[in-house]
């Protein structure tokens, strides 16, 4: 009898250290839409180190050229997700208060209204899966999972996320979060 499909949307996927060599090496991944056909996720903590000023031009609100742009995953390169938190929002489509977008139109609203408690993450690229990818990938445990919340899809030092969660799961992790990066300097 097939396994019942279980969505991941609102779960962080961890590297759980079998993918060294790869892209995903020591990502967390936020799983914003996963169903029968397919998965779709933003890496949290790759940089591209450049601002969103740099690499998308002066047609954005000044407001968001300081903005980190992150690299989502090794997906359509040039293809636009953000991630934005409001103590107002009215829409969240992730997890609670939190709503991924793709268009131009809704960043640049975005970036000319105010609040104070907006918070915004930029995205080039992204991962995806094809129907049943990700769950095989699950099953050969490529990947360990971890809630989502706010607080860590806006860490402020994304380079270190991958070993704070790790650590937040327990002890049994704390080796995996210490390892160095080159295992062939252990």
């Amino acid at each position: 009898m097939p396994d019942k499909f279980k969505s991941l949307r609102g779960q962080l996927l961890l590297d759980g250290g079998m993918l060294h060599g790869s892209f995903f090496h020591r990502t967390v991944i936020l799983v914003c839409q996963h169903d029968e056909d397919g998965a779709f996720g933003l890496v949290l903590n790759k940089p591209a180190n450049s601002k969103v000023e740099e690499s998308m031009g002066r047609e954005l609100p000044e407001s968001l050229w300081e903005e980190p742009l992150l690299i989502g995953g090794p997906v359509q390169s040039e293809a636009l997700s953000y991630l934005h938190t409001d103590q107002f929002i009215l829409e969240a489509n992730v997890i609670p208060g939190l709503h991924l977008g793709h268009s131009i139109k809704g960043l640049i609203e975005l970036g000319e209204s105010f609040s104070p408690t907006r918070k915004v993450r930029v995205f080039a690229g992204y991962s995806g899966w094809t129907g049943g990818q990700l769950e095989e990938e699950m099953k050969r445990k490529a990947w360990l999972t971890h809630p989502a919340s706010l607080e860590l899809v806006f860490e402020r030092d994304p380079a270190q996320l991958w070993q704070q969660i790790l650590r937040l799961k327990g002890w049994k992790y704390e080796l995996l979060a210490q390892s160095p990066e080159d295992l062939s300097r252990n």
